[in-house]
């Protein structure tokens, strides 16, 4: 079994590229500490980001990646980047 987040998150109006360019630079440092990116989308409107990321086959394994995630120097600097193109956020786990 694979553990992973569904997350949607409405992005501030007129932020969408913006957005883009810096989750970009976020999937580098979550694959890198083993959260894979399994897909994104942006709804027509361009106001919801939906996206999958997946951790191990624990459900323990979220927490022990999230946390290293948010430990990192990207995450540190860029965290107010990142919050201010969000204005509101829900996620769900699911498995396969």
């Amino acid at each position: 079994m694979k553990y992973a987040q569904l997350r949607r998150y409405t992005i501030n109006k007129g932020q969408m590229d913006s957005w883009l360019e810096c989750f970009k630079e976020e999937i580098d440092i979550l694959e890198h500490i083993g959260i894979k990116v399994e897909s994104y989308w942006i709804n027509e409107e361009k106001t919801q980001f939906i996206w999958i990321r997946s951790f191990g086959s624990s459900k323990e394994s979220i927490a022990e990646l999230e946390t290293k995630f948010y430990g990192t120097n990207w995450w540190k600097t860029n965290v107010d980047r990142v919050r201010s193109h969000i204005a509101h956020r829900e996620f769900e786990v699911i498995f396969s």
